[in-house]
């Protein structure tokens, strides 16, 4: 029987809150985008119509208002599982069928995840089929999202489900000390995961080959000996067989470390900005983001794992949501919902940090290549294909941005002084 005690109450205030404050936000950027999204910045004139304004407004309050609609469904979902007493009823019934207990909380993790799975679907179909296709941007079939999703499923089956035995096997093993084992295993898997998952992961859901473009590899190859990175090789992903969105990424760790490009971007750009793209994400190996990222990481994961070790047993956080005694595998999953609920409130302070690291990526560019108007360039000619909203609501960009508004981006990178407003390489209006 859940337990009305101030634990209880203090999350329920906790969880209200961030959920009235994710609907104040969303509510916020559509009226800012209402309001200011019908006038071209700028550093966009001359590059964009009013027909790819209103697209863009469109497609950002679409997927906003559905973002919030999911987000919110999924909170009451959590809620109604913790509120209804639904989870004492699956453990005791898993009590009388399994014996083990690390065989109970493999179960009892693998029905909690198959559910959410199953309940997600509907969102994804309709973000996929309805949303992503209305703007133009989707390009998958059925089939390919039914193979993804059963590829999903049976990879996060396989890491979480060896993730999930270790930690109960360390904690049933060393009741005391398992926190700290755990956050060493964890940090091997992580690396492990990182190394693999260019050549093991990645390619199960899409097709990798070399560059086409020696021109363009021989180029990007300078700039890597430039850095003095080393990578395993350039190669172009078939992402043109799921979506139209443009983009590229470095991925893996060690000898797996390689540069990836959409398809559907080295359509779309020049050599220049496809090469600016790539100084720009060169910059983050360079300015050691990757490490710098890495290590926060650890440094939190130590502190949640050690907040874990001391109350697993607490015996008010079972008792409030039904549960009469201490069960090690349901304290995991209690408290990774109240660090999560909790947790939402210092997402600005990794927004800050992400954009700091993308200024300075950004300024890296100049290093490397001498200037950074091919990079505006590319910049531009991302967010107009990709329908990047031009004005976002400034608390809303402060507390979810990763990377600077894109406005603000062009314009810091204007003050450079090796930056050309206007060249020949300019984009027509999109």
């Amino acid at each position: 029987m859940i337990q009305f005690n101030l634990l209880l109450i203090a999350f329920l205030i906790v969880f209200g809150v961030r959920s009235l404050f994710q609907v104040i936000l969303n509510r916020l950027n559509i009226r800012h985008l209402h309001r200011y999204g019908g006038k071209v910045p700028t550093v966009f004139q001359g590059l964009v119509d009013q027909d790819r304004l209103t697209r863009i407004s469109s497609y950002t309050a679409d997927s906003a208002r559905f973002g919030l609609i999911n987000s919110l469904f999924n909170q009451s979902l959590i809620l109604a599982l913790l509120l209804s007493g639904f989870l004492p009823q699956v453990v005791e019934w898993l009590s009388l069928w399994v014996s083990k207990p690390i065989g109970r909380g493999l179960i009892f993790f693998a029905l909690l995840s198959a559910m959410f799975t199953l309940i997600q679907i509907p969102f994804n179909l309709y973000d996929t089929f309805v949303i992503e296709e209305r703007h133009g941007f989707n390009a998958s079939t059925l089939k390919t999202w039914i193979l993804d999703l059963v590829k999903g499923m049976f990879i996060s089956a396989l890491i979480g489900g060896t993730v999930l035995a270790l930690l109960l096997i360390l904690i049933h093993k060393l009741p005391q000390t398992w926190w700290i084992w755990a956050w060493i295993v964890l940090a091997i898997f992580e690396g492990l995961i990182l190394w693999l998952y260019p050549v093991v992961i990645a390619p199960w859901f899409n097709k990798f080959e070399p560059l086409r473009a020696k021109g363009l590899e021989g180029r990007i190859r300078q700039i890597m000996e430039k850095a003095g990175l080393a990578v395993k090789g350039v190669f172009q992903m078939d992402a043109g067989k799921r979506t139209r969105h443009t983009n590229a990424y470095f991925t893996g760790l060690g000898k797996t470390k390689r540069i990836v490009l959409f398809d559907t971007l080295l359509n779309s750009h020049t050599e220049d900005e496809i090469l600016a793209i790539l100084s720009h994400e060169v910059g983050h190996w360079k300015k050691r983001h990757v490490i710098k990222q890495l290590a926060v990481v650890e440094i939190v994961s130590l502190a949640g794992l050690w907040v874990m070790g001391k109350l697993l047993e607490w015996p008010i956080l079972y008792r409030t949501f039904g549960f009469g005694t201490p069960i090690p595998f349901v304290g995991l999953f209690l408290l990774g919902i109240l660090m999560s609920v909790g947790g939402y409130f210092f997402r600005p302070l990794e927004s800050v940090i992400s954009r700091r690291f993308e200024r300075q990526a950004d300024r890296a560019v100049l290093e490397l290549t001498g200037t950074t108007s091919a990079l505006g360039q590319a910049l531009k000619r991302l967010a107009l294909h990709n329908l990047a909203n031009l004005t976002p609501h400034p608390l809303y960009a402060w507390f979810y941005y990763s990377h600077p508004p894109i406005v603000e981006r062009i314009e810091g990178l204007t003050q450079t002084g090796e930056y050309r407003t206007r060249d020949k390489t300019e984009p027509a209006a999109l």
